[in-house]
């Protein structure tokens, strides 16, 4: 059986080769720090589960230590040429984005299959992951594809992947390290906290006035944190579940996927999510890292008021 342990080793033989990769990169004048840090990463996703608590914490502290130093430096591997790239641009144009749905659509037929047919019942892959196994079984095609069809050097996907990752820096690892901490923070209680100080604030029975706080807080929260699913548990702790749904008698799914669409408002608007603000920007070379997100905030405010419209509406009927 193909468990979600599989991949999770996959990922930290591919940081494992970056940090190799960069620490051969004598161009680099980065090149340790940049191999510590990716080296430290992959340490986390081969071994993460045994090293225990206070081990995977000071891996943390390393991490934050060599990022907050500095010690990240940018790299430009050799790969194809630029006028190799110009003549498969010419040659295929939008043909070249084809190995890329091959991802997403492994992912989502593969689900479906597995759900729906005979296929599932082989019981290749664990029962909990089979999206996500299914995921990185997608990129596997992918460029298993990209290496028949375009025949580029042997170390070219590893050394594109090392020269992003280098862009991106440190906020490669911002999305895993927030998720982490929305976990930490409900276990904390916040939510509770967060419950006490809102029950103040709202007059007693408004309800629109909860509901605004609520949409308003997913999205505020998620701006801090960087991802709405670290914000939702907060937020449903705090005045989802005790206010809107057993306070108010609302329709808990309504609430529930709604204030996940306001939290995702909150996304648009932050650095914090740098895996849909930072990546985009380094992927596109923008002058202005925040340049994504100045232009999604023109749409996001008014979206996090419908969102907001469409809860107290439809959750409360």
């Amino acid at each position: 059986m193909i468990t979600i342990a599989w991949l999770y080793a996959l990922g930290g033989a591919m940081f494992a080769v970056f940090a190799l990769l960069s620490l051969i990169d004598s161009a680099n004048r980065k090149r340790f720090g940049s191999a510590a840090f990716w080296g430290l990463l992959a340490l986390s996703f081969l071994a993460g589960d045994r090293l225990g608590d206070f081990g995977n914490g000071i891996l943390v502290l390393c991490l934050v230590g060599i990022a907050g130093v500095g010690l990240i430096g940018r790299s430009n591997p050799p790969t194809t040429t630029a006028k190799e790239r110009e003549g498969f641009s010419e040659r295929l144009g939008n043909k070249l984005f084809l190995p890329a749905l091959i991802i997403p659509a492994t992912a989502l037929f593969g689900t479906l299959a597995y759900n729906y047919t005979a296929f599932g019942e082989f019981g290749l892959f664990e029962e909990r992951w089979v999206t996500l196994i299914l995921l990185g079984l997608g990129a596997l095609i992918a460029l298993a594809t990209i290496m028949a069809w375009l025949r580029p050097p042997p170390l070219a996907p590893l050394q594109e992947g090392r020269r992003l990752m280098d862009a991106i820096g440190w906020a490669a690892v911002l999305p895993q390290m927030l998720a982490s901490l929305g976990a930490v923070f409900a276990m904390a209680g916040i939510g509770d906290i967060i419950g006490g100080l809102a029950g103040h604030a709202i007059p007693e029975g408004s309800l629109f006035a909860a509901v605004v706080v609520y949409g308003l807080g997913m999205a505020m929260f998620t701006m801090i944190m960087g991802n709405a699913f670290a914000a939702f548990p907060v937020m449903a702790a705090a005045i989802g579940i005790p206010l809107l749904v057993v306070g108010y008698g609302g329709d808990p799914a309504v609430i529930g996927a709604i204030g996940m669409l306001a939290g995702f408002c909150g996304t648009l608007m932050t650095p914090m999510a740098a895996n849909f603000n930072i990546v985009p920007a380094a992927l596109l070379e923008l002058k202005d890292r925040n340049g994504v997100v100045k232009v999604q905030i023109g749409t996001a405010i008014p979206l996090l008021a419908v969102n907001i419209l469409l809860i107290y509406f439809l959750a409360f009927r």
